[in-house]
Protein backbone atom coordinates (compact mmCIF):
# COMPACT_ATOMS: atom_id res chain seq x y z
CA UNK A 1 0.00 0.00 0.00
CA UNK A 2 3.00 2.30 0.96
CA UNK A 3 5.10 1.60 -2.10
CA UNK A 4 3.04 2.24 -4.78
CA UNK A 5 2.59 5.89 -3.89
CA UNK A 6 6.44 6.26 -2.45
CA UNK A 7 7.70 4.96 -5.61
CA UNK A 8 5.58 7.12 -7.97
CA UNK A 9 6.91 10.22 -5.55
CA UNK A 10 10.74 9.17 -5.96
CA UNK A 11 9.93 8.81 -9.84
CA UNK A 12 8.38 12.20 -10.07
CA UNK A 13 11.01 14.14 -8.36
CA UNK A 14 13.61 12.33 -10.75
CA UNK A 15 11.90 12.92 -13.52
CA UNK A 16 11.96 16.80 -12.87
CA UNK A 17 15.31 16.55 -11.34
CA UNK A 18 16.65 15.33 -14.72
CA UNK A 19 14.32 17.95 -16.88
CA UNK A 20 16.22 20.82 -14.59
CA UNK A 21 19.36 19.28 -15.40
CA UNK A 22 19.01 19.25 -19.25
CA UNK A 23 17.63 22.59 -19.27
CA UNK A 24 20.40 24.20 -17.79
CA UNK A 25 22.84 21.89 -19.32
CA UNK A 26 21.29 22.98 -22.67
CA UNK A 27 21.04 26.68 -21.66
CA UNK A 28 25.01 26.84 -20.63
CA UNK A 29 25.97 25.06 -23.85
CA UNK A 30 24.02 28.00 -25.82
CA UNK A 31 26.53 30.04 -23.80
CA UNK A 32 23.58 31.70 -21.83
CA UNK A 33 23.46 32.43 -17.82
CA UNK A 34 20.83 29.59 -16.45
CA UNK A 35 19.64 31.51 -13.49
CA UNK A 36 17.81 33.73 -15.61
CA UNK A 37 16.15 31.07 -17.23
CA UNK A 38 12.62 32.27 -16.55
CA UNK A 39 12.07 35.28 -15.02
CA UNK A 40 8.26 35.87 -15.16
CA UNK A 41 7.46 32.00 -13.52
CA UNK A 42 5.50 33.19 -11.09
CA UNK A 43 3.31 35.28 -13.41
CA UNK A 44 2.72 32.08 -15.49
CA UNK A 45 1.72 29.99 -12.05
CA UNK A 46 -0.34 33.08 -10.78
CA UNK A 47 -2.36 33.34 -14.10
CA UNK A 48 -3.30 29.75 -13.97
CA UNK A 49 -3.91 29.79 -10.03
CA UNK A 50 -6.42 32.72 -10.39
CA UNK A 51 -7.92 31.46 -13.52
CA UNK A 52 -8.88 28.24 -12.36
CA UNK A 53 -10.02 29.71 -8.90
CA UNK A 54 -12.63 31.88 -11.17
CA UNK A 55 -12.91 28.61 -13.16
CA UNK A 56 -13.73 26.51 -9.86
CA UNK A 57 -16.18 29.71 -8.53
CA UNK A 58 -18.30 29.09 -11.93
CA UNK A 59 -18.08 25.27 -11.47
CA UNK A 60 -19.89 25.76 -7.97
CA UNK A 61 -22.75 28.54 -9.52
CA UNK A 62 -23.24 25.35 -12.19
CA UNK A 63 -23.75 23.26 -9.14
CA UNK A 64 -26.54 25.16 -8.02
CA UNK A 65 -28.43 24.04 -11.42
CA UNK A 66 -31.00 21.51 -11.42
CA UNK A 67 -29.18 19.07 -13.78
CA UNK A 68 -28.32 15.51 -14.15
CA UNK A 69 -25.41 14.07 -12.43
CA UNK A 70 -23.62 13.34 -15.35
CA UNK A 71 -24.09 16.66 -17.14
CA UNK A 72 -23.21 18.68 -14.20
CA UNK A 73 -19.82 16.36 -13.48
CA UNK A 74 -19.05 17.10 -17.20
CA UNK A 75 -19.78 20.88 -16.87
CA UNK A 76 -17.74 20.79 -13.35
CA UNK A 77 -14.18 19.64 -15.54
CA UNK A 78 -14.90 21.61 -18.76
CA UNK A 79 -14.98 24.35 -16.99
CA UNK A 80 -11.85 24.05 -14.99
CA UNK A 81 -10.18 22.77 -17.97
CA UNK A 82 -11.19 26.20 -19.86
CA UNK A 83 -10.32 28.49 -17.31
CA UNK A 84 -7.40 26.83 -16.99
CA UNK A 85 -6.48 26.56 -20.13
CA UNK A 86 -7.48 30.60 -20.30
CA UNK A 87 -5.16 31.25 -17.97
CA UNK A 88 -2.43 29.73 -19.88
CA UNK A 89 -3.15 31.79 -23.06
CA UNK A 90 -3.22 35.17 -20.89
CA UNK A 91 0.08 33.93 -19.23
CA UNK A 92 1.92 33.98 -22.51
CA UNK A 93 0.45 37.47 -23.60
CA UNK A 94 1.54 39.08 -20.46
CA UNK A 95 4.52 37.53 -20.74
CA UNK A 96 5.10 38.36 -24.05
CA UNK A 97 4.00 42.05 -23.45
CA UNK A 98 6.66 42.13 -20.56
CA UNK A 99 9.48 40.53 -22.50
CA UNK A 100 9.27 42.78 -25.85
CA UNK A 101 9.55 46.29 -23.77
Amino acid sequence: MVVAPLSAAILIIFIIAKYNYLAKKAIIDKGGDPSSRNKYRYLDVGCIVISIGVGLAISSLISTLSLPPKTLNLLTYATLLVFGGIGLVLAHFIRNKFENK
